[in-house]
């Protein structure tokens, strides 16, 4: 089943995929927490208002009444990096908590295993829907 169509599955893999590059992100800090001068950084938070501007800006032409709208493809989305400015700078000019990342990292794991279940669920309803089994 192709789920590239349906804008609530397109919507959880991006918050994944921006989940797992905020989980790489951490592990970087955290393996830099040692490194004088190193910032810590972190992602910023997913707007879904623009998401879903891009969603409605790029609708397919219909050739027929009876077609299904098509939703965009949310993988071309970019995760860009931001410096982590909640962050104390120790003498040495680190800026990484290795406390304050662990938080971040058990809140992304958290959130990531809440979208999982999420879309697990909606693909169990479509199947159903469709007449499949669960």
């Amino acid at each position: 089943m192709d789920s590239k169509g349906i804008p609530i599955l397109t919507a959880l893999r991006t918050r994944m995929e921006w989940l797992s590059e905020r989980q790489k992100l951490l592990s970087e800090n955290i393996a830099n927490s040692d490194t004088p001068g190193y910032k810590s950084r972190d992602l910023q938070p997913l707007d879904f208002r623009k998401i879903l501007k891009r969603s409605a800006s790029s609708e397919l032409a219909l050739t027929h009444p009876m077609h299904l709208k098509g939703g965009l493809d949310m993988q071309n989305f970019k995760f860009t990096p931001q410096a982590d400015s909640a962050s104390e700078v120790n003498p040495s000019g680190n800026s990484v908590s290795i406390e304050e990342q662990m938080v971040k990292l058990g809140e992304t794991q958290m959130e990531y295993e809440t979208a999982t279940g999420i879309y697990r669920k909606q693909s169990q309803i479509l199947k159903l829907a469709l007449g499949g089994r669960n």
